[in-house]
């Protein structure tokens, strides 16, 4: 080396600029933040107020039934499955509390854990069904359906039982804007948060959801992963039930299946970023597709919005985050 060629400064390779990217959570964060101005906006534009203390309230009153059962929903789409047997067990168990406490005070905690009972024996035999039986997901969880279905049209034409009036403050108190049940909905979430990512039964759903033979192979009990997940989605769709019946007062056979839980608790859980084919996703995401989806009924009402039309919007709104988180993972793999 010369002298020259030593005083030379030294060029120095300047780092790739890094490119921005969002993860499914903060992309579902982000477009509620949008779905609240826009919001704001045509509602203040009909002379209304989306964000006062009504409006918050009644966001976060839907979020509470949808976002129990979305977190239950999140577990078993985690590991590849799914449960559509959640909106006719909303209503069972909304009537096995209720007709459990008939009104009695000292039945409160009887009724709660009957229910809950009840609900986790439902998702055992989910769980079995596809295990043992190796019967595909949906139509496992279908069938189980269509037999609470007759169960219920068979036993029950309306609402029965009653819950004492001590139990109906889980459904009505709060503190401010914000309802007690909604706080207790996230105190579920972040336990449902923990278990997932922080305990070894969490870290096994996501093996079994990304490759359930590789998660075999590896010493893996698939089985007992699926079907506990499934005892835990029903679990949280009892929870549910539960938080309905203190709402209304008694146990409704239909409660849960005349707001579509079932559709709408998937749709929520798709919306946070999780994958259908399992291994992806998580309950934060999935809490922010439960706010999307209770905002745009908030807006909708406000805006007395035809009701096929909300149905329409909300297709479209779901398609739409298909089809980017799809287009991102592609994009991901190509790079």
């Amino acid at each position: 080396m010369t002298i020259a060629q030593a005083k030379a400064p030294l060029k120095r390779k300047l780092p790739a600029p890094r490119k921005v990217s969002f993860t499914p959570t903060v992309t579902v964060y982000l477009a509620l933040l949008a779905l609240l101005v826009v919001g704001s906006i045509l509602v203040g534009l009909k002379g209304g107020v989306l964000l006062d203390q009504g409006g918050i309230l009644n966001i976060l009153t839907r979020s509470t039934v949808l976002g129990l059962v979305a977190i239950g929903q999140t577990m078993v789409i985690v590991t590849g499955s799914l449960d559509l047997s959640v909106a006719y067990l909303i209503g069972l168990c909304s009537l096995v509390a209720a007709e459990t406490m008939a009104g009695s005070e000292s039945m409160m905690i009887p009724g709660v854990l009957l229910a809950l009972g009840v609900a986790a024996a439902v998702g055992l035999v989910n769980g079995l069904v596809i295990t043992v039986l190796k019967a595909n997901a949906f139509i496992a969880t279908l069938g189980v359906a269509l037999i609470l279905r007759g169960y219920l049209e068979d036993n029950y034409t309306g609402p029965a039982g009653s819950v004492p009036r001590v139990f109906q403050h889980l459904g009505f108190d709060r503190v401010g804007p914000v309802p007690i049940a909604s706080m207790l909905m996230v105190l579920i979430a972040a336990a449902a948060w923990w278990y997932l990512r922080r305990t070894r039964t969490g870290y096994h759903m996501y093996a079994v959801g990304g490759d359930i033979d590789v998660a075999r192979l590896s010493g893996v009990r698939t089985g007992k992963t699926i079907v506990l997940a499934h005892v835990l989605c029903a679990v949280a769709a009892g929870l549910a039930g539960v938080f309905l019946a203190s709402r209304l007062g008694s146990g409704a056979p239909y409660v849960g299946t005349d707001a579509g839980y079932d559709l709408e608790s998937i749709a929520a859980v798709v919306l946070g970023g999780a994958a259908l084919a399992g291994g992806r996703g998580g309950v934060v995401g999935t809490l922010g597709g439960v706010l999307i989806l209770s905002t745009l009924d908030t807006v909708f009402d406000d805006l007395a919005v035809d009701p096929f039309f909300k149905d329409v919007v909300r297709g479209i709104v779901l398609i739409l985050a298909v089809a980017l988180y799809a287009r991102r993972r592609l994009s991901g793999r190509s790079a």
